[in-house]
C-alpha cells in the first residue's frame, strides 16, 4: 500500500490542507479539528480500504485506521501538509471551541479523571485479589483462603493497604489532576488533597456512622464559626470544586502579587483561602451533594431492578456516541471507592455488557455480509470490541448498516437485566468487556460470564434476524 497517496486522498476528502485546523493521533484513529466539517467527503473515506470507520464526537473528526498503520499514515499527512503533530492540549483547546457548555462539561471531567484511571484500576484489582483471600466458602467449604491457610494472613493484609492507598488519598490524585486541568499548579492541587485527608481530621468513612450515632464531631471554632474538623476520603465533588476556586484564585494573585513575591505569597493566599472555605461550607455542601449524587443512582438501580438495568444497558451505546459516558467515571471513582457501603459499581458491568454486544454484532456482520472490505473490518473490530475497544465496531460496522446497532443494543439491554438480577458490581475500572472479569466482585464472576454470553448470544442472534429482513438486505453487498 502508497500510504503517501492514502495520505493524500484522506486530505483531500477532509476538505484539503486549508481545512485541518489541528490534528493528532491515538493508537488506532487520525484526530483532528477541522475548521468546517461540512466540506468532509463521507463517501470517498468509507471507501478507501485503510479507512476503518469515521466518526465526530467531541468537536474532533476521527478517522479509525488501525494500531501501527495509524502512525504511518499521520506521518504522510503531516509531510504533505507541512503541519506538525499538535500536543492533546492544543488539540483539547480547540476542539472545546466547538462544543456546546454540556459537552465542555463532560469532557472537563474526562481530561480530569483519565489520567488518574491506572491508580484506580490498579487499587481496585488488588482490592480484588483481597477479596478472593478473605471470602468465605469460594474455594473452600464454609472457609476462606486465608482461614485455611494461615500463613497467607500477611500477604492478604499487605494487598489490603496497597488496595485501599488510591481510595484512601484519592482526592490528592483529583487535585493534582484537576487543578492542572483548571490551569494552576498541580502541586498546590495535590497539597489541596492533603489537607482534605489530613490524619489529624475525623476520617470521612467513620463520618456517617458518627452522625448516626449522635457522637460529637470536632470543629474549629474561629471568629464564632463553627467548622468541622472532617477529613474527605473517598469523596470526588468536594476536591473537585475547592481545585478550581484554588486554580481561579492563583490565577488572579499571579496577575497583582509583584513578581518577587509571587513565589511566597500566591501559593500562601491560594491554599489557605482555599483551604479555609472549603471546610467552612464548600466541602458540607459538596459532600452532602455527592452522596445525593451516588445515592440517588444506588436507589435508582435497586428500584429499579433487572428492567432499570435494563433501560441502562439499551441506551449506553447512545449515549457513548454522544460522549456523556465520560461522565458517569466520576460517579463510578466514588461507588468504587465506598463499596464499603455501595458493593461496588453497576456502571462497569453495564458497561461491559454494550461492549461485548457491539462486538458480538460485528462479528455477525462477518457472517452475513458478503463484500470484502466490510467482512475484514467487522472480523477485527468485533474481537476488538469484545476485548473492550468499541470505536471500530460501532462507528465502522454497527452504526454504518444500521441493523448490528440495532441487534447490539437489545443484546446490551438484555445482559443488563440479568447483571441487574444478579446485582452484578465492580471493585475496579478497568477494560469494560470478558477481560473485566478481574475487575467484578470475586463472588459475582459466575453471574458476570453468564451475563457476557447472554449478551452476545442475543446481539449476534437479533443482528442475524434482521439481516433477513428486506429493508437491509441491501447492506449484505457493501
Amino acid at each position: 500500500m502508497n500510504y503517501n497517496d492514502e495520505a493524500k486522498k484522506i486530505i483531500e476528502a477532509l476538505g484539503g490542507e486549508v481545512n485541518i485546523d489541528a490534528m493528532t493521533h491515538c493508537a488506532t484513529r487520525l484526530r483532528m479539528v477541522l475548521n468546517d466539517e461540512g466540506l468532509v467527503d463521507e463517501k470517498t473515506l468509507s471507501d478507501m480500504d485503510i479507512v476503518k470507520g469515521t466518526f465526530s464526537t467531541g468537536g474532533q473528526y476521527q478517522i479509525i485506521i488501525g494500531t501501527g498503520t495509524v502512525n504511518t499514515v499521520f506521518n504522510e499527512m503531516s509531510k504533505i501538509t507541512g503541519k506538525e503533530a499538535s500536543t492533546k492540549s492544543e488539540v483539547s483547546q480547540r476542539s472545546n471551541k466547538k462544543m456546546n457548555p454540556i459537552q465542555q462539561f463532560v469532557k472537563m471531567l474526562s481530561d480530569i479523571f483519565v489520567p488518574i484511571i491506572p491508580a484506580i484500576v490498579a487499587g481496585g484489582l488488588l482490592m480484588g485479589i483481597n477479596n478472593l483471600l478473605v471470602a468465605e466458602g469460594l474455594f473452600y467449604d464454609e472457609a476462606s483462603v486465608i482461614e485455611a491457610n494461615p500463613g497467607l494472613a500477611d500477604l492478604a493484609n499487605m494487598i489490603d493497604i496497597f488496595a485501599n492507598a488510591p481510595f484512601v488519598f484519592l482526592p490528592i490524585l483529583i487535585g493534582f489532576s484537576a487543578t492542572r486541568r483548571f490551569g494552576g499548579n498541580p502541586y498546590l492541587g495535590a497539597a489541596l488533597g492533603m489537607l482534605l485527608v489530613h490524619p489529624a481530621l475525623m476520617n470521612g468513612y467513620d463520618y456517617p456512622n458518627a452522625v448516626a450515632a449522635g457522637d460529637p464531631i470536632p470543629s474549629w471554632d474561629i471568629f464564632s464559626l463553627s467548622i468541622e474538623q472532617v477529613g474527605y476520603q473517598g469523596q470526588v465533588l468536594p476536591i473537585l470544586v475547592a481545585s478550581w476556586i484554588l486554580a481561579k484564585l492563583e490565577i488572579q494573585f499571579r496577575k497583582i502579587v509583584p513578581s518577587a513575591l509571587d513565589i511566597i505569597l500566591t501559593p500562601l493566599f491560594s491554599l489557605f483561602i482555599t483551604g479555609f472555605v472549603t471546610f467552612l461550607f464548600v466541602g458540607p455542601l459538596t459532600r452532602t451533594a455527592g452522596d445525593f449524587l451516588s445515592g440517588g443512582l444506588m436507589w435508582l438501580y435497586d428500584f429499579g431492578g433487572p428492567v432499570g438495568a435494563a433501560l441502562f444497558g439499551l441506551f449506553y451505546a447512545p449515549i457513548v456516541i454522544t460522549g456523556m459516558h465520560h461522565s458517569f467515571i466520576a460517579i463510578e471513582t466514588q461507588l468504587i471507592a465506598n463499596q464499603a457501603s455501595t458493593g461496588g459499581s453497576f456502571i462497569f458491568p453495564i458497561a461491559s455488557m454494550s461492549n461485548v454486544a457491539q462486538g458480538a454484532a460485528a462479528l455477525a456482520v462477518f457472517v452475513i455480509i458478503k463484500g470484502k472490505k466490510m467482512k475484514g473490518t467487522a472480523s477485527a473490530a468485533g474481537i476488538s470490541a469484545l476485548l473492550g475497544i468499541t470505536e471500530p465496531a460501532m462507528f465502522g460496522v454497527n452504526l454504518k448498516l444500521r441493523y448490528p446497532f440495532i441487534g447490539a443494543i437489545i443484546g446490551s439491554a438484555v445482559g443488563a437485566f440479568f447483571v441487574g438480577l444478579f446485582d452484578v458490581k465492580a471493585t475496579a475500572l478497568g477494560a469494560a468487556a470478558i477481560p473485566g472479569i478481574i475487575s467484578i466482585v470475586p463472588t459475582d464472576i459466575p453471574y458476570f460470564i453468564i451475563s457476557i454470553a447472554i449478551a452476545i448470544v442475543t446481539a449476534f442472534a437479533v443482528t442475524f434476524a434482521l439481516s433477513r429482513m428486506s429493508r437491509f438486505k441491501d447492506a449484505e453487498n457493501e
